[in-house]
């Protein structure tokens, strides 16, 4: 089915659905890389910048599409933190277990929901206030066993990676507007950062092009797809498909490098999960009850 014959509910889940995917991949081929952290950070970013760039310029020269690169000040402060989620999050790769990571990043949809009853006033329902207690027991699980472990600065960067990534989809959830290159294109801001740290000391990177099929590959199809999906969903309702990331990557981990997280990880994990499981269920379900009282009205 043609993507313009979609509504645009089903459009909004068919891209941000797509973003989750590609997403899944990000740890994976980070790992593969073997590099130091602001070395992978700087080449990951540069990467995605360039081809963002190269890509906006080749739409503007051969279609009649006139995206914006930066969408005026929604479009800068959406791309600013959508760079500091990246450098928090691959940041807590290297200071945390991948599964810690993915799972704490899951709480993404609640800190939407939160900053939409804020800033939005879009008010969450009893649903999502359960499913927020709910999961704040499952990250209480998670990084009361870092306390023991040694992780808790890994944890504390993911958790703030999903702050800023709730933050950003909220200013494009608010702007309306065609945010899809802000977040390819913010990520000049922490190359900048980090290539002024990893040249001094020495660029290091065992095999740098799995970095540059992450960055010039698979997270500009990702991020343009999660970043369009506000456009045509709810802030919540884009964060929840982060959920595929959280369930896919510590599998691609696990085959990958044999790395089992533990079990307060997991039983964690588990409720983050279903909770943002039952979540979903609950509002899909209240959301096809309201139509049907719409068409029986009309």
């Amino acid at each position: 089915m043609p993507l313009h014959t979609l509504s645009a509910h089903r459009k909004g889940l068919l891209l941000t659905s797509l973003g989750g995917f590609l997403l899944s991949f990000d740890i994976p081929l980070v790992r593969l890389g073997h590099g130091e952290l602001w070395s992978v950070i700087g080449l990951r970013s540069i990467a995605t910048f360039v081809v963002a760039v190269t890509v906006w310029t080749l739409i503007r020269r051969f279609t009649r599409a006139r995206p914006p690169l930066v969408a005026g000040w929604h479009g800068a402060l959406a791309g600013s933190l959508y760079g500091l989620a990246t450098i928090g999050f691959l940041a807590s790769i290297y200071y945390t277990e991948a599964a810690n990571t993915v799972f704490i990043l899951a709480f993404n949809p609640m800190f939407c929901a939160l900053l939409a009853w804020i800033f939005l006033k879009e008010r969450p329902s009893a649903a999502t206030l359960i499913t927020m207690a709910v999961m704040i027991g499952g990250v209480a699980m998670i990084v009361g066993n870092s306390l023991s472990s040694g992780h808790m600065l890994g944890d504390g960067l993911a958790a703030f990676a999903a702050l800023m990534l709730a933050a950003a989809i909220t200013v494009s959830r608010a702007s309306g507007g065609a945010l899809g290159f802000a977040p390819l294109v913010a990520t000049v801001g922490p190359a900048a950062i980090a290539f002024s740290l990893a040249l001094p000391q020495g660029f290091s990177i065992d095999n740098p092009w799995w970095i540059l099929l992450d960055g010039a590959v698979m997270m500009p199809l990702a991020f343009w797809c999660l970043a369009t999906g506000p456009r045509y969903l709810t802030g919540a309702e884009v964060g929840m498909f982060y959920l595929l990331e959280t369930i896919l990557a510590p599998i691609w981990i696990w085959m990958i490098f044999a790395e089992v997280p533990g079990a307060m990880t997991l039983i964690g994990g588990l409720v983050l999960i279903l909770g943002l499981a039952g979540h979903s269920l609950w509002e899909m379900r209240a959301r096809g009850e309201k139509a049907r009282r719409l068409a029986l009205a009309g």
